[in-house]
């Protein structure tokens, strides 16, 4: 069954066979949106047939995929996806919400959202027998690349800002990807690993450029269509809620965009289907010193300026969002919004966050900071149903964690000490 039939431009609308194009559109360089034959689908699947899979990972949903995992034993790209969702009831009671819930991605097998999406581009490198994959990255991208990589045998090459937290450089190089440090921003290395794979023939997953990424992040907008599903049928049973009057709000870190326009294009994909009568809402959090694409979806444009990203939360630290377009739409086209939060409220939230389990990087806790300015501000409601993306572990920058809560006491060990202490 051929379900990947071609690609549309977001910009310009232009379609394009499978084989036209690689990247982006020849025409205007906007991004592409994977095309799949929605007919041929439906004619052939209910969502009970994907609902009732057995399978924990992103892979269940293979039907709305455009590749197919290679073939192997079990290993560590069979098992991205599946992420739990958990409720937040005691930090929801303190913003004064009644159903919030976290979606932790620090569970995928390099503790990061990017799994998803590296997924998916290393299955698609197999498919066309790429005999190199090369990304840019602030490093979870990266690992995500060079530990999929790693799983199948592929080689990988990664170009990282020399400032990339130490704890990701060492899982790049642990999964024995090539590394090359560059003395610049994830905005130089981007534009050099794009050059650089032109050069050499590499497949580029570049995030924002390579439209296979776009298709890994929509899994978790699949996966929260499945949990969703059935938290709905559970308030409709016993408590009475009104399915259709109940529109789930999502809290969605923002750097370059890719991840937000994901999850939108999953939503966009069941709608189409008919499977998914309401898109949910979705709410971009950006820091205030990486804000471009917050910046234009508050200006009314999709035309996106540059800035000078500056901000501890490196995983969205972007100068120019590759893929901000379709950030802004994702929140205007569902009814959502842009929430800029500090690097301070950023730093709390991940406190607030360590305080029920969770152990967040700085760009996953910037989402529950968004929620807090957001409930704050009247901008969600006290009985709106709520769900906030974490979207990489704490131990990916642990120096960070370490600004947000501070040393620990280092005492003599005796029991006089331990009193004197409390």
């Amino acid at each position: 069954m051929t379900k990947f039939i071609g690609y549309r431009c977001s910009l310009c609308g232009e379609q394009y066979s499978p084989t036209d194009v690689t990247y982006t559109c020849p025409k205007d360089g906007g991004n592409l949106d994977v095309v799949l034959d929605y007919d041929l689908i439906k004619s052939k699947y209910k969502p009970e047939d994907i609902l009732s899979r057995t399978d924990p990972s992103l892979w269940r949903f293979l039907p709305l995929l455009p590749v197919t995992p290679p073939e192997g034993n079990a290993t560590p790209l069979h098992a991205a996806g599946g992420t739990p969702v958990f409720g937040l009831n005691r930090l929801a009671k303190r913003l004064g919400l009644t159903n919030v819930w976290l979606k932790d991605e620090s569970r995928n097998p390099t503790a990061s959202f990017k799994d998803r999406a590296s997924a998916i581009v290393v299955a698609r490198a197999c498919e066309i027998k790429a005999d190199v994959v090369v990304t840019a990255s602030t490093g979870n991208a990266g690992a995500a690349l060079a530990g999929m990589s790693a799983a199948v045998g592929q080689k990988a090459i990664i170009f990282a800002p020399r400032s990339a937290p130490q704890a990701k450089v060492a899982q790049l190089l642990v999964f024995g990807a090539k590394v090359i440090l560059i003395d610049g921003t994830y905005d130089d290395a981007f534009d050099l690993t794009v050059k650089a794979a032109d050069e050499f023939g590499w497949y580029c997953r570049n995030t924002g450029y390579n439209p296979f990424t776009a298709e890994g992040k929509k899994t978790a907008a699949l996966e929260i269509w499945e949990w969703w599903k059935h938290t709905h049928q559970k308030w409709h049973e016993q408590i009475g809620i009104d399915v259709d009057h109940a529109p789930l709000t999502i809290f969605v870190s923002v750097g370059d965009g890719n991840i937000i326009s994901g999850i939108h294009k999953g939503f966009k994909d069941l709608y189409q289907l008919g499977w998914l009568p309401r898109i949910p809402r979705l709410i971009g959090v950006q820091a205030e010193g990486s804000a471009a694409v917050s910046n234009a979806f508050h200006a009314g444009t999709e035309t996106i300026t540059p800035v000078a990203a500056k901000t501890l939360a490196d995983s969205i630290a972007v100068a120019f969002p590759r893929d901000g377009v379709r950030a802004v739409r994702a929140a205007k086209d569902t009814g959502g919004t842009y929430v800029n939060v500090s690097d301070d409220e950023i730093l709390k939230a991940l406190t607030q966050l360590g305080t029920v389990g969770v152990f967040a990087e700085p760009a996953g806790a910037a989402a529950y900071a968004g929620l807090v300015k957001a409930a704050g501000s009247g901008l969600v409601g006290s009985e709106d149903p709520i769900l906030v993306l974490n979207t990489g572990s704490g131990l990916k920058d642990v120096p960070a964690a370490m600004k947000a809560v501070g040393s620990a006491p280092i005492i003599e060990p005796t029991l006089e000490a331990v009193k004197q202490l409390l």
